[in-house]
């Protein structure tokens, strides 16, 4: 184990997002594996012979001989990332929280709880405030914090910039969703290939009831006031890998000029660009000028720090709402496993795993 890191567990390990939880946290400054957990059909065997690993660049070596354990608090970590399937994700998450666990998770089971954070770090880290609330309500030690539905986390991050300068009233979106949005083995060859599906199970309802009012509602002190907007969604299953593309629509309190907006997206700079965060994206949006831009596959690795930022482009007014542009973002990483391992990292800069974690983190940056 590497230095004075602080300890961390990833359950539901073997599967797609529980892999790229694995990858992202290969090197990470602050974080280091000490337990990963999976199914009972897979605990007591190793990781390597356990997990068909399918993302680029190998199993990490370190963890091939890593015995799993059963998804159960109890092994030497501070915080879990939770891949988990939301069949089983409930529980388990709750029985991990109220062991003195933070738990980031990636699951929709405890997104719409009142006392759980809804967070996309760049967005609403004032939500955090929920934890106070979770704990003391639930006399639990540890906690839940979760991160929203992979479309609607760059639908929100692209509107939030606006929606603070503007006031976002309308929204229209089509989504163009990736196959590994529907984990491994995901949707069947015959199902997809030569084909279009126009149906993803639940996902409109989240995207048009939940989450973005959630994300850009008020934090008063003692819950979340939802922000007063409407959503139309229609969401597509494509045939690309990685990478969800949005058409969007957008109609405004205060109609902005086409320049305004572009000029709101360039100076964004929220909390997680401030800090520093390791895997804060820098900048948080990127703007494609060229017309056919942004695509799944030029495109859902751009920035700095590739798979985290938020890409827009083909900004231009519509005839029926304010205006209207593309968004694109990758699914399985800001959308999922980097969505939740940036809110982990919020969390312990904010103090909310104890100051001697948010100091230790301080003089692992400045070294």
């Amino acid at each position: 184990m590497e230095g004075k890191k602080i300890r961390v567990g990833v359950l539901g390990a073997t599967g797609a997002v529980g892999q790229r939880f694995v990858q992202m946290l290969q090197g990470h400054p602050w974080f280091e594996i000490t337990a990963l957990c999976a199914s009972e059909r897979s605990a007591g065997r190793t990781y390597a012979d356990a997990c068909r690993w399918n993302l680029r660049g190998g199993m990490p070596a370190r963890l091939r001989d890593v015995t799993l354990l059963p998804c159960e608090p109890g092994f030497d970590a501070e915080l879990v990332f939770s891949a988990l399937p939301s069949n089983t994700a409930g529980e388990v998450e709750t029985n991990f929280a109220a062991a003195g666990y933070a738990v980031c998770s990636n699951a929709s089971n405890h997104r719409y709880d009142d006392d759980v954070p809804l967070l996309i770090p760049e967005v609403n880290p004032e939500h955090l405030g929920l934890l106070d609330i979770q704990r003391r309500k639930r006399g639990w030690k540890g906690f839940i914090a979760t991160n929203p539905n992979c479309s609607t986390t760059h639908l929100v991050s692209a509107l939030h910039p606006l929606h603070e300068r503007f006031g976002v009233m309308k929204v229209f979106v089509v989504t163009m969703q990736a196959i590994s949005g529907a984990g491994y083995p995901g949707v069947s060859s015959m199902d997809i290939l030569d084909n279009v599906v126009p149906f993803i199970s639940g996902e409109e309802e989240k995207m048009e009831e939940k989450e973005p009012q959630k994300l850009m509602g008020v934090f008063d002190g003692e819950r979340v006031r939802y922000a007063d907007f409407v959503v139309s969604a229609h969401c597509n299953r494509v045939p690309v890998r990685n990478g969800h593309l949005e058409a969007v629509s957008v109609e405004f309190q205060t109609k902005p000029s086409q320049a305004d907006i572009l000029q709101a997206w360039q100076e964004y700079r929220p909390l997680p660009q401030q800090l520093g965060l390791p895997s804060a994206p820098q900048p948080a949006i990127l703007y494609e000028a060229a017309p056919d831009r942004p695509q799944p596959r030029l495109d859902r690795l751009a920035g700095a720090t590739p798979g985290m930022a938020t890409v827009t482009g083909r900004l231009r007014p519509d005839p029926l709402f304010d205006y209207k542009f593309v968004v694109l973002g990758h699914n399985t990483i800001r959308g999922a496993a980097g969505g939740s391992l940036l809110n982990a990292e919020l969390i312990v800069a904010q103090g909310y795993l104890g100051q001697e974690s948010a100091a230790l983190t301080r003089s692992l940056q400045m070294a």
